[in-house]
């Protein structure tokens, strides 16, 4: 069992708000998070893919009356969008008769088909959670490589071989082109699924050129962004936005994506143990998305995080906009021994951030200028979610 550091978070929403909803893909571990709170809650815990469980609320408004004073955790609630006036109702007649908080648990593997429906049934009356794959700072120092390699998915990470690892990560992907999507009504064809997402996993926290993704795949551009928004709306792909503010400078204005999990990624290609890994073209990519999604997990809700290029080179991996508008500038190396390219000075002379750091896969903390820390990535990720 890994502590998830979403437990508290969780726990303190239930006390705070009628309503939580908990976002993540399948099989990341909400059901487990779910029934661990759920122990403290006296909760009662409903699968709505299962039939027996369904037939319990063909009467919704009757069961939920017979269970007024316990947390109800309904899984997968966006196969089920017409619950949700009839959950305002509940909600709004127990904070009537007294009880305000812990009345509801929503999980859901799909964001903008949940958070559509509760932000219109359930506004005021709902908080919202993302739990992702197991992150840098919820393992030991020294599993880190695996993390990167297995990704963070606890059934391919606690896996007892690589070989296990990969094969669930192979069914898992065949599990979402053939079961997932098509339930949730999409009738895309599973193998062009597929190549698009092997495309982006080979582009790995590359541009988004749509016209090309495009033409590899024989569809029109409004159809590669109809594959990318599914993507990212299951939470299985990122879309990064570029920094942009009117400086004077040409900045490049399109997003880079990149899969979420690089043990996801490293499946699609098929990338099976570290040394295959570490003889990959992809590897550099892989590592830069590895550290920018574990150092998201950790980002406060108040802070923008974006990437910024310019056409003439100027680049920084990662910016994070505070809310004071300071910012801090995070350029990412797969090297014991990083060294800066020009392209980061200039983009740092251009937005002049209040803290540079560069991330590097050891262990040591030191500064290579007045200004300018190499820090690990468990380190910097400390230091955000202290922040």
């Amino acid at each position: 069992m890994i502590y998830r550091i979403l437990e508290q978070q969780l726990e303190l929403a239930l006390q705070e708000y009628s309503a939580v909803v908990l976002l993540g893909p399948r099989q990341v571990g909400k059901t487990t998070l779910a029934l661990l709170e759920g122990k403290k809650f006296n909760a009662i815990y409903l699968d709505l893919e299962s039939e027996k469980d369904l037939a319990k609320i063909r009467e919704p408004e009757l069961f939920f009356t017979e269970n007024q004073n316990r947390l109800v955790i309904l899984d997968e609630v966006h196969r089920k969008p017409g619950l949700f006036p009839i959950l305002r109702g509940v909600i709004d007649q127990r904070r009537r008769d007294g009880m305000t908080a812990g009345q509801f648990l929503l999980l859901g593997s799909a964001s903008l088909d949940l958070l559509g429906q509760s932000a219109e049934s359930l506004a005021g009356r709902v908080a919202y959670l993302e739990l992702g794959p197991i992150n840098i700072l919820e393992i030991k120092t020294p599993q880190i490589d695996d993390l990167w390699l297995r990704g963070g998915f606890p059934d391919s990470f606690l896996s007892a071989s690589q070989q296990k690892s990969f094969r669930w990560r192979e069914n898992f992907i065949k599990t979402y082109l053939e079961r997932d999507i098509p339930q949730l009504g999409s009738r895309i064809p599973a193998e062009t699924l597929r190549r698009f997402w092997t495309m982006l996993a080979h582009q790995q926290g590359g541009l988004f050129n749509q016209a090309q993704f495009a033409a590899n795949l024989g569809i029109d551009v409004k159809t590669a962004n109809k594959y990318l928004g599914l993507l990212v709306d299951l939470l299985l792909v990122r879309r990064l936005q570029p920094w942009h503010v009117n400086i004077g400078k040409r900045l490049v204005k399109t997003p880079k994506v990149y899969v979420r999990d690089s043990g996801i990624a490293h499946a699609l290609l098929h990338i099976t143990d570290k040394d295959g890994l570490l003889s990959h073209p992809v590897i550099g990519h892989s590592w830069e998305c590895f550290v920018i999604e574990n150092l998201l997990a950790y980002l406060p809700s108040h802070v923008q995080a974006n990437f910024y290029r310019t056409s003439a080179g100027a680049e920084i991996d990662l910016i994070l906009t505070w809310p004071n508008h300071s910012q801090w500038a995070i350029e990412i190396k797969r090297s014991l021994a990083p060294k800066l390219e020009k392209g980061f000075h200039i983009a740092c002379q251009d937005l002049k951030p209040a803290k540079k750091f560069v991330v590097y896969p050891g262990h040591e903390r030191y500064k290579i200028a007045n200004d300018i820390e190499v820090i690990s990535l468990p380190q910097l990720a400390a230091e955000l979610a202290a922040s």
